[in-house]
């Protein structure tokens, strides 16, 4: 019996995101995409997709016979993946549904756990008003509870109490995560946060400053968790003092990533949130315009989380790929100052001194002594 699953990909004819949603299919193991089809709008009412492309699907469907699921690079609503099961008889799955497996594949804390259970509630809290709706449309009746209700209003509270639960747990982390904090402003000490698309290199960064050995995979979201260690690093400034710095390494962000999903993982961000610097870090070994996509939706998301821009700066990875002059290409492209922004490689170790230094200059080092808090 053959391990994979034969998934057909239906994306936009955009060769980024045609990228983007093969990766995402394929950093679930069992996945293999056989044929990819695009779409130039993927919002129709009945199938998400126009009728003649899921028809065309269809016919493909039938002919191979053993193709075992279909995904969407689109949000779908109940309905629309109602209709396209109906009518291709597979398993229909949507980008959102497929993050969030991703997503509990991933996870290894309970802080990660409690996230996605939090943003798979909220997944299916519109799909149970769907669901209600579907059936009063159709006159059929859902069935009563114990007290008269319909099972669909036992079912939208019961996730409204699940998720009440899940805050209330998040809450206990966010309050110790507050008293670690608090600790750590009344010992001086600095907090850096890796933040940046997924798979840029964040957590090999991470390693290479702090000692570690955590997982590093060019799948997309190895990490899901914050993982917070020290940097012990002598301030060139004055030879006695010696200053540890906390680096923080959180989770990927990536286009088109529901807001519910930031939400969700609010409390795993809020290190990069109260980080005295942030380090954005972009892949510059890719296409320019990939870079500028990425770089473009990772301010999106640092803006949503309201993000003090004056604390980002813009560290370009994988450097060890490109020459000097795409460097300066790079840099006019994303319209970035040079005071602002940093090519490294943490696979050479190109840059690696210069960052070390930026950030224990002593324009950063003097708002540390200073007390001031973000």
């Amino acid at each position: 019996m053959d391990k994979f699953a034969k998934v057909i990909l239906v994306s936009y004819p955009i060769d980024f995101t045609i990228n983007e949603a093969k990766s995402l299919v394929e950093s679930v193991p069992e996945n293999k995409i056989v044929k990819v089809y695009t779409q130039k709008y993927l919002n129709h009412a009945k199938y998400g997709m126009g009728l003649g492309k899921a028809e065309e699907i269809q016919k493909f469907v039938k002919e191979s016979k053993d193709i075992q699921k279909i995904i969407v690079d689109e949000h779908l609503s109940s309905r629309q993946i109602f209709n396209l099961e109906q009518l291709l008889e597979i398993q229909v799955i949507d980008r959102e549904r497929l993050i969030l497996d991703i997503f509990y594949s991933r996870a290894t804390t309970v802080e990660a756990k409690l996230q996605i259970q939090l943003a798979e509630i909220r997944y299916n809290m519109p799909r149970v008003r769907d669901k209600a709706k579907m059936m009063s449309k159709s006159n059929e009746r859902a069935g009563k509870g114990g007290m008269g209700e319909y099972i669909v209003d036992v079912q939208f509270r019961d996730l409204k109490r699940q998720m009440s639960f899940i805050k209330e747990k998040l809450k206990d982390v966010h309050l110790k995560r507050q008293v670690y904090h608090e600790q750590r402003l009344k010992k001086g000490m600095p907090i850096i946060s890796l933040v940046g698309y997924t798979s840029s290199g964040k957590t090999t960064l991470f390693n290479l400053l702090t000692k570690e050995n955590k997982e590093t995979s060019s799948d997309l979201f190895t990490t899901l968790s914050t993982t917070m260690r020290s940097l012990q690093v002598l301030n060139s400034a004055d030879a006695k003092m010696d200053e540890k710095i906390l680096i923080v390494d959180t989770v990927g962000f990536i286009s088109r990533l529901p807001h519910y999903m930031i939400d969700a993982f609010k409390s795993t961000l809020e290190e990069s949130l109260v980080a005295d610097l942030i380090l954005l870090l972009i892949d510059c070994s890719e296409n320019i315009e990939n870079i500028g996509i990425k770089y473009y939706s990772c301010w999106q998301t640092l803006n949503e989380l309201k993000v003090d821009k004056s604390k980002v700066y813009v560290v370009l990875s994988k450097a060890d790929n490109i020459t000097s002059n795409e460097m300066s290409e790079i840099a006019n492209y994303l319209n970035i100052s040079a005071v602002n922004k940093i090519f490294i490689s943490s696979k050479t170790g190109y840059g690696i001194h210069k960052l070390r230094n930026m950030i224990l200059s002593r324009k950063y080092m003097e708002k540390q002594k200073s007390g001031s808090v973000n």
